[in-house]
Order: C-alpha cells, then sequence, then structure tokens
C-alpha cells in the first residue's frame, strides 16, 4: 500500500498555508517546513559516500546525522544525468517522464541536426543541438518541453499559489528536469556565468554573482590543500603517453578560466547562486513553503575529467563538504524553517587503467568499432545494400540504436535483425532489447537491485522515444574507446555502481536512523510531499512515500 495515499490535499493545504487550527491539525505532527532544500550532486556514488563517510565533518556529516538511505537507487538502465534528475522531484520513471536518455534520436524531426537533447525546445526553427561532448554545440533553446509529468514544485504551485519553485545548478538540464516549467526563477552555468530561460531577464543577484565570478575565475590559482587522508590517493595513472591523472589539486594558471566547472569552486559558485536568490526573493520567509532546488555538477566534471578514485575526488569530496556546510549555515543564521534531501542523478565508474590495479582485471575500454557507423556497415555488406545511405544511427555505442527510416518496411527489419544479431555477438555486450517486447512489458516491480537487465531498461523505455532496440555493455566495460582531456570515465550503465546512490533528509528535529534496504529515487518526491503537508495521486507516479520520521509517527501520515 502506498502510504502517501492518507495524506489528504485539504490537510496538505492547511499544513502548507500555516493556518492549521487544532480542530483540523493533529498537534503532535510537525508544521511544513517554509524551505525544502532539494539537492542532487551530480555522479554522487554510493560508494563514494560510504568510501568518504567518515571524513565528513561539515554539511554531509550533517546530513548523515539525519534519515539516511545509504542504498538509493536510481532504477533504471540509463544512468544519465537527464533521466536521473528526470525521476527526483517527480517520482516517475525516465519512461514514464519522457526522460531516457542525455540525448536520443529523432528520424522525422524538420531539421538536418537528428540528435535531440532532452533540455531543448527543437520545435524551434533554426535551431540545433550538435552533440553535449562536442568543443562547440549548436544553437538550442533550452527548455523542459520534453519532460511530460509535473514536478513536485508544479504540483505544490497548483495547490499553494504563493509558493515559489526555484532551481539552480551548474547544468541547464538539472534546474530544468528539477524545477520544471512552471517556475518563479532558474539558473544554470552557460559559459562564464549563471543564464536563464530565453526571453527572461537575469535577476540583479545573479548579475552581480556573475560579475563577482568573472572577475575571478580567470585568475591563477594555487593548488587546494590536500587532507591528510587524501595523501594516500595522490598517485599517478598513466592512460597513455600523452595523459595521466590522480595527482592534480586543481591548481590554475592565468586565464584558465574555462576549466572552472572541473574543480570545487564550481559548486561553491552554484551555492552562491541559490544563497544569492534566498536572500533576493525570502524564500523560506513568507507564510507558504518554498521549494529550492540545487544541482551541483561539479563532481561529475571531475570525475569524468579524472576518475573517481584519485586525489582529484579525495579534494572534491572534502570541498563538496564544506561547501555544504556553509550552506547549511547560512540558512541557519536566516533563521528559516528548511529542511534538506540530497541524493544524485547516478553514480559513476572509474576509469579502467586504475580499476585493473586494483581488482578489477576485466575492467577495459570499449571496442572503438562497437558503434552505429562501423556496425551499420557490415550490416549492409551482410543484406547486400551498396547505396551510400547510412542505416543505424545512434548517440552512443550503447544504449538507443534506430534504424533508417528510409528504407521499406521490409528492410527495415532486416537491418534491425542483423544488428541486433552482431550485437549481441560482441563480447563486450551483456543484453540486447527490442523496442516490441519492451514496450510489452510491464514497469517493473519488487526489490530495485532484483530487476533483470530487461526490467532495468524497461524503467527508462518511452515507445515514442527510446530506439529500435537498445543495446547493454557488460560490467567494467568504459565505453570511452579514446579518452580527451576532460573525459577519461564515465556512467551510464545498468550496472548497480551507476545506479545506487545516497539518499538523505534533514531537517532540525528528525531523529537520526539508518535504513539499508533499497529505496529509490522516484520515492524522494511523494516523501517531500507528505513532509510539505500535501499528496500526490498514486496512479500519477511511480513511488511511494518513506516514513522518515524516526519515531512511532508516521511521516507519511499528516492527519
Amino acid at each position: 500500500m502506498r502510504l502517501a495515499r492518507f495524506v489528504t490535499a485539504f490537510a496538505g493545504l492547511i499544513a502548507i498555508s500555516g493556518n492549521a487550527s487544532a480542530e483540523h491539525h493533529n498537534p503532535d505532527t510537525p508544521a511544513a517546513p517554509k524551505l525544502v532544500v532539494a539537492i542532487s550532486v551530480d555522479q554522487f556514488s554510493a560508494d563514494l559516500f560510504s568510501e568518504y563517510r567518515s571524513t565528513f565533518t561539515g554539511g554531509l556529516k550533517r546530513l548523515s546525522d539525519g534519515a539516511v538511505f545509504p542504498s538509493g537507487y536510481q532504477s533504471h538502465a540509463a544512468t544519465e544525468t537527464c533521466p536521473g534528475h528526470a525521476t527526483i522531484m517527480t517520482g516517475t520513471h525516465p519512461g514514464r517522464a519522457g526522460i531516457i536518455a542525455n540525448n536520443w534520436i529523432d528520424l522525422s524531426v524538420k531539421r538536418d541536426d537528428k540528435t535531440i537533447y532532452c533540455a531543448e525546445d527543437e520545435r524551434i526553427e533554426g535551431t540545433s543541438f550538435g552533440s553535449i561532448t562536442a568543443a562547440t554545440q549548436g544553437d538550442y533553446v533550452a527548455s523542459p518541453w520534453h519532460l511530460l509529468v509535473p514536478t513536485l514544485g508544479e504540483r505544490l504551485k497548483q495547490i499553494s499559489p504563493k509558493s515559489r519553485n526555484v532551481a539552480v545548478s551548474g547544468k541547464d538540464r538539472a534546474a530544468l528536469m528539477m524545477g520544471g516549467a512552471d517556475v518563479d526563477a532558474i539558473y544554470w552555468w552557460k559559459g562564464r556565468g549563471f543564464t536563464t530561460l530565453k526571453g527572461q531577464t537575469v535577476a540583479p543577484a545573479i548579475g552581480t554573482l556573475n560579475a563577482a565570478i568573472g572577475e575571478a575565475i580567470d585568475k591563477a590559482r594555487a593548488p587546494y590543500a590536500v587532507p591528510q587522508h587524501c595523501e594516500a590517493r595522490n598517485q599517478k595513472i598513466s592512460i597513455n603517453k600523452n595523459q595521466s591523472v590522480g595527482t592534480y589539486a586543481f591548481q590554475r594558471p592565468q586565464g584558465a578560466g574555462r576549466i572552472f566547472r572541473g574543480s570545487p569552486g564550481f559548486d561553491k559558485a552554484t551555492i552562491d547562486a541559490g544563497l544569492a536568490l534566498v536572500r533576493s526573493m525570502k524564500l523560506g520567509q513568507a507564510e507558504a513553503t518554498d521549494i529550492l532546488s540545487l544541482g551541483l555538477s561539479a563532481t561529475d566534471y571531475i570525475g569524468h575529467a579524472f576518475g573517481t578514485g584519485g586525489l582529484e575526488m579525495c579534494i572534491q569530496m572534502s570541498e563538496l563538504d564544506r561547501n555544504l556546510g556553509m550552506l547549511f549555515k547560512t540558512l541557519d543564521e536566516q533563521g528559516i524553517d528548511y529542511a534538506v534531501m540530497l541524493t544524485a542523478d547516478h553514480g559513476g565508474h572509474d576509469l579502467p587503467e586504475r580499476l585493473q590495479m586494483q581488482g578489477v582485471p576485466d575492467a577495459e575500454r570499449i571496442d572503438p568499432n562497437l558503434n552505429a557507423g562501423f556496425v551499420g556497415k557490415q550490416v549492409k555488406d551482410i543484406i547486400g545494400d551498396t547505396s551510400g545511405a547510412q542505416v543505424l544511427f545512434a548517440d552512443s555505442p550503447f544504449g538507443d540504436y534506430y534504424v533508417s527510416l528510409d528504407l521499406p518496411d521490409e528492410k527495415r527489419a532486416e537491418v534491425k535483425k542483423v544488428a541486433m544479431t552482431m550485437f549481441s555477438a560482441h563480447p563486450q555486450v551483456e543484453a540486447v532489447f527490442d523496442h516490441e517486447d519492451l514496450a510489452k512489458a510491464p514497469t517493473p516491480a519488487g526489490p530495485v537491485e532484483e530487476w533483470t537487465m530487461a526490467e532495468r531498461t524497461r524503467a527508462s523505455f518511452h515507445p515514442d522515444r527510446s530506439g529500435d532496440f537498445i543495446v547493454l555493455l557488460k560490467k567494467a566495460v568504459t565505453p570511452i574507446a579514446k579518452t580527451g582531456m576532460g573525459y577519461v570515465a564515465t556512467h551510464g550503465s545498468p550496472w548497480d555502481y551507476d545506479r545506487r546512490v545516497p539518499i538523505l533528509f534533514w531537517r532540525a528535529g528528525i531523529g537520526h536512523f539508518e535504513q539499508p534496504l533499497s529505496v529509490r529515487t522516484i520515492d524522494i518526491a511523494p516523501t517531500l510531499a507528505a513532509m510539505i503537508g500535501f499528496n500526490i495521486p498514486d496512479d500519477e507516479i511511480d513511488g511511494i512515500c518513506l516514513d522518515i520520521d524516526g519515531s512511532a509517527r508516521n511521516s507519511c501520515h499528516r492527519q
């Protein structure tokens, strides 16, 4: 039974407005917080939380003294930034939300660039996304248009119009997936400062912060001090003759502002932007509950650039803890009654060159020929297609593959069958799933850690957006054939190192407990809704409310 169903919308309206009377409101039930701070730390895996937990003394230590779920799950297979963020504040699987990946292919779109970015509106003429990893991306318009379900902040505003829904992140897709379309303020990093939706003006408080950041990021920066517990991780790992990682302490030469986002200071800037809006908008200081979603992106950029096991990530964990401590201290000083939730959009996997030295001999990089272009040409040879047309399309070596719409139906079916057979036979491929089979499968249920690969894939499947077939790689295969600066390790797999994330709740007065059994990020939105004082209809979400009170009182029952 879904616990959230017992919370009525009427009781929610009373609690949210702060006008509850003794006749209608249980005096033992805590009033709704004035501010809910929902934090996503990009690529903050359950493994990182466990590895560094004993070293935390700041904000992460405070959160560790609240309601702790160390085995949270992004339950789906497509463990990427956009799908992960889409689960956190909607309570739905990515498939239901329509966010199947960071990028997918739409061969019917009326533009030359058929790659669709999860946080763009490709209906706008003249736009092009390009590639998220390209040095120069296309001219796209950032938008939450692809998100098919409302966020928690949007639901709250429907029943409490005085509530504000605010989102700030280092990435547009994180802010847009957590905030949604109905936002009072939304910002993300672009270039040398924070920007907002097209057609909207940057608030003076953010403009002032942007000016300060712009003056600072091009200045030379000395290395961060190395915490004592990081010394053992200060070891050089050679990737090739021209590239190594493991010993960098984020020193920057003059004029190197372009690498700012891959440093701990990037998270601090995002937190500073959030606090600037708290002050200027007086969030949490009126009668209605406000929501502030913060997407901290530095851990992900650092994980991609240096892996998860070296000095770089160790320093980042220490600075993340310190920066979160600063955030909470500032909110304390403002006298705001606030609650915090922290989780991650996905986990992460270290680079294979280091894993091979740490008990994972099978860790390897992907075969450079395992992609739509190379396999597509082989398929054409097999079926005797001598045309120059491309038959297979994909955004990456794993995930969704699409067969050309220019082929007759019979030929499309033949291409799909041969391609699926070839991918299935590759030694680095774990499984290949047919679109038609996934479309017939029910939404998975039961303990998320026991889900089959097909069930994990079904959770991030949408019938109108997913590929003709979906390819999953074997464990410990890094889908980066050729490394580059800023890109040596990644995530995106269906394996638990990418699925498991911590889920932490804190509010003054909540008793500490730790629940080691699995919960899911889709459970966060209904849990926060109950804390605020309203329920989300069961049939509109995939998650359930978690009782986080830590006492005989049930936080999912507010009457």
